[in-house]
């Protein structure tokens, strides 16, 4: 056999696998989807329960990481059973809200300065991941017609990234004091264009 042949051969067995997997998702019946809905419930009481025995700022992280994670799944959920671009947008952002929940809570083990960067950073990475969603589900949506969409979501993605990482920059600064807080605010402002 030729590479070629063998090429092509392959490329069907993946085109055909593909198409299968895609078929299976799209016969999801609404039995199958309350099963797994009743599954991911089932899961977060047995978390949350585990949960309990944890104490302090430990039992609120274990807490905020189990509701992000029901979260997370029924809206992947919803995204499997739906197929749209806007049931995979809110899934995206059910994971952005999880991750920034948990981030939080784990700031909480700070204090003054180091904890006021941790939640600016906490932000800053929701804030990305926001706007990363937000350009995947105009990605999704995209025609010909919708180019310039994509373009000025990804420009906003961009735009709120940088003012995300610019507050952390600030915040940063503010561990320091005199002419050095001055110079790193000067520094920061520079470096994301500021006035």
């Amino acid at each position: 056999m030729s590479k070629l042949l063998i090429a092509l051969l392959a490329a069907a067995g993946v085109a055909l696998a593909g198409t299968a997997s895609a078929a299976d998702r799209d016969t999801m019946s609404h039995d199958q989807y309350n099963a797994k809905k009743d599954r991911i419930e089932a899961q977060y009481k047995a978390d949350k329960d585990h949960c309990s025995s944890l104490k302090d700022n430990a039992k609120d992280v274990c807490n905020a990481e189990a509701k992000g994670k029901e979260k997370v799944a029924k809206a992947e959920l919803e995204a499997d059973y739906k197929h749209t671009a806007k049931a995979r947008y809110e899934a995206r952002v059910a994971q952005a809200d999880a991750d920034y929940d948990v981030a939080k809570e784990k700031c909480d083990d700070m204090s003054g300065n180091q904890k006021d960067v941790c939640v600016k950073e906490a932000k800053a990475a929701h804030t990305k991941a926001k706007a990363d969603a937000k350009v995947a589900r105009a990605d999704a949506n995209a025609s010909k017609d919708a180019h310039e969409k994509r373009a000025d979501a990804r420009k906003d993605a961009r735009e709120d990234t940088r003012d995300a990482e610019y507050k952390v920059a600030v915040e940063k600064c503010d561990a320091l004091s005199g002419a050095a807080k001055d110079h790193c605010v000067k520094d920061a402002k520079a470096h994301y264009g500021r006035t």
